[in-house]
């Protein structure tokens, strides 16, 4: 099972940082699985050590994409790490085991302190579409424009009929960091013509 989790670490500095990931769990272990580079598998590598936020916060997930990361923290109970100030629960988790991968290890952790703190208050169906569209935005430069323009269509009905204040202010993050990236890609592309077009018109020599 994977759930979708902000993870925080420390640096070798003590400088926090903090990442959604999708987190899995497998029998009594949770696995963290960062691709490199990555500060977060720094962390892990010299630390291992790390916390595993659980939060009904959309915005956190978004705001993680687009470039938004202060968010306040508050320092953990058992480990050396610090924790969302406003999660749901936390759990502290320190690694016992590592899958050596070139593009992608994967970090066995097992739980040494856990807490909650204030209850899960239901699901919403637009917070669920903005974690989706944060995976989304994570991807664009891997995706079909097409798959990226049908996916936020669809997921943009259930922000319109379910969301609150924080999931509509997440949205929007998401959807100008989409069309930021469509409009450099265009931009991109009408460069690459133009440069096609200027090397047609001067004369060819042969190789």
């Amino acid at each position: 099972m994977i759930l979708e989790t902000i993870v925080t670490t420390l640096g070798t500095d003590g400088t926090p940082h903090i990442a959604p990931f999708g987190v899995t769990r497998t029998g009594d272990d949770l696995v963290i699985a960062p691709f490199r580079p990555s500060v977060t598998l720094n962390a892990l590598e010299a630390t291992r050590r790390a916390v595993i936020n659980l939060t009904d916060d959309a915005r956190l997930f978004a705001g993680c994409l687009t470039g938004r990361r202060d968010w306040p923290l508050t320092p953990a109970t058992v480990i050396a790490g610090m924790r969302l100030a406003d999660s749901l629960a936390h759990w502290e988790v320190e690694v016992v085991g590592v899958e050596a991968d070139p593009v992608r290890p994967r970090f066995h952790c097992r739980r040494v302190h856990e807490e909650s703190h204030r209850p899960f208050a239901g699901h919403n169906r637009a917070a669920a579409a903005v974690i989706e569209a944060a995976i989304l935005c994570s991807r664009l430069h891997m995706l079909p424009w097409e798959k990226v323009e049908r996916e936020m269509a669809y997921l943009a009905i259930a922000v319109e009929k379910t969301a609150g204040e924080r999931e509509r202010e997440a949205w929007g993050w998401l959807s100008d960091r989409v069309a930021a990236f469509r409009a450099d890609m265009l931009s991109a592309q009408t460069n690459t013509a133009g440069a096609d077009a200027g090397d047609k018109a001067k004369p060819q020599v042969p190789l």
